[in-house]
């Protein structure tokens, strides 16, 4: 069965109309004879979007009761009995009830696709989950329900649903959002024209982060090499010299002129070495460009212009900023240089700036990369020199006798010119020539091929041998030149590469990205396979190029191991370059070893927590909970005996022994469930509005009559909180201050609001506790001085401040004047707090309850 395609509509806020736009577009869709039905889509009682949804075929909610309550949920397995062409599922980054099916929404949405079910799915820009920080910075809201981003990143479209601040308030304003008596407050605190501003540019940034992958992926897959200015995109090339951060300061302003700009700066190194660039000053540049928002690539190629312009062709840059030259004025008559290279070869669709510096004209200050093999204009010069030469020499000698050796002398002055520009075939081509035209022009008998004089055919000889030699001399240093800074180059790169690795600075996906680079590939992926028939999968990969299912299918395949292939695509690499890419694929293969050992690990130390909290447990259970069956016990059985007659009040006394012992087991059995349920991490408050004055009376109910007094202001504002673990938290604590308050001082707990937040103190007056020790008594199982081991397993403290924290508040410990200790439990205010997992909505709950 074909996999279902999402469709996203993505907004920067709550009431931009991204559920109307949804509602419109299966209108739309049903009107084209489509099988179009509502899964689960939230009005919110707006008007407007409520009546959207006649028309439309809604599949029922599936109830759940969740602590006394009754929330509907998508039916998941109801429309996959519907099985229509298209559903609606409103919300995609909802958290479910507890009991649904799945935990998430949008893990809900994945079976339907998985089916074949096209859907239609809504999401704000802030429950992304990478933005969370980033949101919170910006509006002071922690997003409780996010989804990944990958998630919507897959989405087969995505469309932005936009409004400007204004707009969006004017809306507000209208009651076209929330209730009447929420306007205020909402345009007043989260609805703010800066919040709002921040947020859509939010969403502008990541839709058009998006629109640059979809066009990469059309430009790679459809081999468009034309720049298309969708954006600026600036190129900085890179000598290694002092001169590269004021090209990179100077392109970081360029960028900042056009919205979206974007700088990379790319160092082009020979394949005969890297002897033109200091290592030290290009890590200084490296760190420059990226502590300025861009990125830093290093590209081989021996024609640096045609590489740095096919790079900046690659990366659809609009625009290169290269530095003046540093040559002297004579350096100028071996070329024109890659800056006026890369202007002339440019083209019309990039932009080239030469931007001057203090090193301009001073000369080369960093050692040239000569050697290598020669260059094909060298060659080409060579050859001219070479033929050419000697046939001008000859022209010019027939008008003035100068004499046998010197003719000679000039012969072989034009060899050896042949020699050191083309290398041993054009040299051996000019002293074949020049051996010609000295026997034909100069030596008798002339304008004929024979020699009269033995003598000149030794001078002849002697001529040819020379021209021979100088041409052999000069190919083998080229030769050697060539090799010795190819293992240079080899040995930077791999110690480069060594160090990243060994430091933990690359990951997998990291380092093949700079393969592709190093070795200019379109992609390259890491294949692993358990066994020689096993299928292969992909372990990591990097580029736009076609996905691998075996390495056979790629351009180059460098093996690792028997049952692992690092791939790439793009061109086929010569043989001298496999033995840095073997080096590639064994530091892979490192780096894929290292992250699953990290990994493993991971979750031994998660084995290894367990294990301790199990421990615990079980020391726990073997005397603090034997303790009170044991006087339950004994109780119970002097009760039971006929030996001894019992008074009224003996029987009472015993009774409250059993009340107490069960109250105590009861408690401790509590704590330890609580506990269990904060490690599996499977608390999910159910957050609701509600007096502070309504739950903290309640937690006082385990603790004797008259130890505590109560100071709760009526007027405090609503938190924003789940009741019960609420209630949870401060039973525990006053509990905790009144076991450890001297006798006849009471508890204090008293409420304040501060700012956005209501904080509730215990305040008691015990031994208290030094500064060192306030965050280790909130471990579990930890308990402070000499306490003994009948008072309790040291669960109360870990609960509470688990609990607080899963609503989204805070616990501390505070020393209180004139000595004890006045526990801090700091809650949000209703009009501060971001929505928590059971609401059911789109929006937050300072959303909701105007912030």
């Amino acid at each position: 069965m074909a996999r279902g395609k999402l469709r996203i509509y993505l907004g920067a806020a709550p009431g931009v109309g991204k559920t109307y736009a949804m509602l419109a577009e299966a209108h739309r869709r049903i009107e084209r004879g489509t099988d179009c039905v509502v899964a689960f889509v939230e009005h919110h009682g707006r008007p407007r979007t409520e009546v959207m949804l006649h028309g439309l075929e809604q599949v029922p909610r599936r109830r759940l009761e969740y602590r006394g309550a009754v929330f509907g949920e998508m039916d998941v397995d109801a429309v996959l009995r519907r099985a229509p062409a298209v559903a609606l599922v409103d919300e995609l980054a909802h958290t479910n009830v507890p009991g649904s099916r799945n935990a998430k929404r949008w893990q809900d949405v994945a079976e339907l696709l998985a089916a074949g079910i096209d859907v239609i799915s809504t999401v704000n820009i802030q429950h992304l989950e990478s933005l969370g920080d980033v949101v919170e910075s910006i509006t002071g809201v922690r997003q409780r329900e996010t989804v990944p981003d990958e998630v919507v990143r897959r989405a087969d479209q995505i469309e932005l649903v936009d409004m400007s601040p204004q707009a969006l308030r004017r809306r507000m304003a209208h009651g076209n959002i929330y209730q009447p008596d929420k306007v205020d407050a909402a345009l007043s605190n989260y609805f703010r024209p800066g919040n709002l501003t921040a947020l859509r540019e939010l969403a502008l940034l990541w839709v058009a982060d998006r629109v640059d992958e979809y066009l990469n992926e059309y430009r790679s897959e459809h081999r468009v090499s034309r720049i298309w200015g969708s954006r600026e995109r600036i190129v900085v090339g890179l000598t290694g010299g002092p001169e590269g951060r004021t090209l990179i300061r100077r392109a970081a302003r360029l960028a900042e002129k056009g919205a979206g700009g974007e700088v990379l700066a790319v160092y082009i190194s020979r394949s005969d070495g890297l002897t033109s660039a200091s290592p030290k000053e290009l890590a200084v540049q490296r760190t420059l460009v990226e502590d300025l928002g861009g990125t830093f690539h290093h590209v081989v190629g021996d024609d640096i212009p045609a590489a740095l312009l096919d790079f900046a062709r690659g990366v659809n840059a609009t625009q290169i900023v290269l530095g003046s030259s540093r040559r002297k004025a004579w350096q100028y008559v071996f070329g024109p240089g890659v800056g006026a290279t890369v202007a002339r070869d440019s083209g019309p669709d990039l932009d080239v700036h030469i931007v001057t510096h203090e090193e301009v004209a001073k000369g080369r200050g960093l050692p040239v990369a000569r050697g290598g093999r020669l260059g094909r204009a060298r060659i080409l010069w060579g050859w001219a020199v070479g033929l050419a030469g000697p046939a001008v020499l000859a022209v010019l000698l027939n008008a003035v006798d100068l004499g046998l050796a010197n003719d000679m002398l000039l012969f072989l002055a034009v060899t050896v010119a042949a020699a050191l520009l083309g290398g041993l075939l054009p040299a051996l081509a000019s002293a074949a020539f020049g051996s010609l035209l000295l026997n034909y022009f100069y030596t008798p008998p002339l304008h004929r091929l024979t020699i009269a004089d033995p003598k000149n055919i030794v001078a002849i000889a002697i001529f040819f041998g020379v021209g021979m030699a100088v041409a052999s001399v000069v190919d083998l240093a080229a030769r050697r030149t060539h090799q010795a800074a190819r293992l240079r180059a080899e040995s930077e790169i791999l110690s480069f590469l060594a160090g990243n690795v060994l430091r933990g600075e690359t990951g997998l996906e990291e380092l093949l990205e700079r393969v592709r680079e190093t070795f200019a590939m379109e992609s390259a992926a890491l294949l692993e396979r358990e066994s020689d028939v096993a299928p292969w999968t992909c372990a990591g990969r990097a580029g736009l190029g076609p996905p691998l299912e075996r390495p056979e299918d790629a351009d180059v395949d460098m093996p690792v191991g028997d049952h692992m292939a690092l791939a790439l695509t793009g061109r086929v690499l010569p043989a001298a370059d496999r033995r840095v890419l073997a080096a590639f694929a064994a530091q892979a293969a490192v780096v894929l070893d290292r992250r699953r050992l990290q990994e493993e690990a991971d979750q031994a130390r998660a084995l290894a927590e367990g294990n301790r909290i199990r421990t615990a447990l079980l020391a726990a259970v073997s005397h603090d909970l034997r303790t009170p069956l044991a006087g339950i016990k004994a109780a119970v059985s002097s009760l039971r005996s006929d030996d001894v007659a019992w008074s009224e009040e003996d029987q009472a006394e015993l009774l409250e022994g059993i009340e107490e012992g069960a109250d105590r087991l009861d408690h401790l059995v509590g704590n330890l469930l609580d506990m269990s349920r904060l490690q599996t991490g499977t608390v999910t408050p159910l957050i609701r509005e509600i007096d502070v004055d309504e739950v903290v009376p309640m937690a006082l109910g385990g603790v004797p009559e008259g130890s505590v007094d109560l100071e709760v202001p009526e007027t405090l504002p609503m938190v924003a909180v789940d009741p019960g673990l609420l209630e949870r938290s401060v039973a525990n604590l006053v509990e905790n201050a009144v076991k450890y308050s001297p006798r006849g001082r009471r508890v204090l707990v008293s409420a304040s609001a501060i700012a956005d937040r209501v904080e509730v103190r215990v305040v008691d007056r015990g031994p208290g506790v030094p500064d060192e020790a306030k965050d280790r008594i909130f471990e579990p199982f930890q308990r402070y001085g000499d306490a003994p081991r009948g008072a309790g397993v040291g669960l109360g403290l870990a609960v509470a401040r688990g609990f607080a924290e899963a609503m989204g508040g805070t616990l501390n410990a505070e020393d209180t004047p004139g000595g004890g200790l006045t526990m801090v439990l700091s809650l949000r205010a209703a009009g501060s707090h971001a929505e928590s997992p059971g609401t059911g909505t789109d929006i937050t709950e300072p959303e909701r309850q105007a912030l």
